[in-house]
């Protein structure tokens, strides 16, 4: 089942698994690991169109970047066509992809009109791929889930209008917004939308283990994965991924794997952080390398009552090195 080289737009991708733009996970650290484990593209958190236009400063620390994580695609969220153009002007050099959120299913997000409320006017939809386009000509995505409700499942209409206005690729995460991650995503809407249009399209959702992801590319067709929260504390999936669709089992980590792992992921978060946010963010990180470990759940108490990073770090080397004797 080996893949053929994508390529969106003039972006040829090392490999057809990206990574998700996740608020809250995708800082730069996280994105240079899951890039060395294999991942053809990744994103940033999401951008706000607002935040850029009037220069916040949290915003543009989100879309600091190292050479090692290239290709870099930037996510942006917002409702008005005019904003959205203005924003992609505010970029020092074009990004190598721009992707543009309409699936985000977070009240915040949906209370100004973003992300997947979107969905509930493909006019709009259109005319804001129209408004970016005359500011940005490169590789052009969207990110979209099956519709609104139940009742308002459109993500053909949307995938039809995004085509003609000129975008490059469309991932497409197969839950409704009222779904938010409950239940099963429904991986035939991925299979129908694959075969009403001409781009690549990305699968999302409920791609936790190797043999998901070879399954969803049999059961749809699709172009590529995309990755998110069956990434968390699990950044081997992606080779795990890669190795299955070339035919090769390939085989899980070890727990002293783990354990470099985390290691470089602090190593990651210090220099681009300082000790502070490290200590604040890589708990939850650490606490996601221990799933499925005996002993995790009191582990996991440990760490998330940590308030000093080399405290953090010492039970961590201890817990590991204990578990692999």
């Amino acid at each position: 089942m080996q893949k053929t080289q994508l390529k969106i737009q003039s972006l040829a991708l090392t490999s057809p698994i990206i990574l998700a733009p996740m608020a809250g996970v995708s800082n730069l650290p996280y994105r240079r690991i899951m890039k060395s484990c294999g991942a053809g593209l990744v994103f940033t958190e999401m951008i706000s169109a607002n935040g850029l236009i009037r220069d916040g400063a949290k915003t543009r620390q989100l879309l600091t970047s190292h050479p090692d994580e290239h290709p870099l695609g930037i996510q942006l969220f917002g409702s008005d066509p005019a904003i959205l153009r203005e924003a992609v002007a505010r970029f020092e050099d074009p990004p190598q992809v721009l992707d543009l959120n309409m699936g985000c299913p977070v009240k915040k997000v949906i209370r100004s009109g973003s992300g997947s409320a979107l969905l509930r006017n493909p006019r709009l939809i259109a005319a804001i791929i129209k408004a970016v386009r005359t500011r940005y000509d490169g590789p052009l995505t969207i990110k979209i889930r099956s519709g609104w409700d139940a009742d308002n499942i459109n993500f053909l209409e949307v995938g039809r209008i995004a085509q003609e206005e000129g975008i490059d690729a469309i991932t497409l995460h197969p839950r409704t917004r009222c779904q938010g991650f409950s239940g099963r995503a429904n991986w035939s809407h991925v299979r129908e939308l694959k075969e009403s249009i001409n781009i690549p399209v990305f699968g999302s959702g409920d791609i936790m283990t190797a043999e998901d992801g070879t399954r969803m590319y049999r059961e749809t067709g699709c172009d590529g994965l995309m990755i998110g929260r069956g990434g968390y504390g699990n950044p081997w999936l992606i080779h795990q991924i890669i190795a299955l669709l070339n035919g090769d089992k390939g085989s899980p980590p070890e727990t002293l794997d783990k354990l470099t792992m985390i290691q470089r992921h602090i190593d990651l978060h210090r220099e681009q952080f300082g000790d502070r946010k490290t200590l604040l963010e890589m708990r939850k990180h650490i606490c996601w390398y221990t799933r499925g470990m005996d002993g995790a759940g009191h582990f996991r108490s440990q760490i998330q009552a940590c308030r000093d990073l080399k405290e953090c770090i010492t039970l961590t080397e201890l817990f590991f090195l204990q578990d692999s004797q």
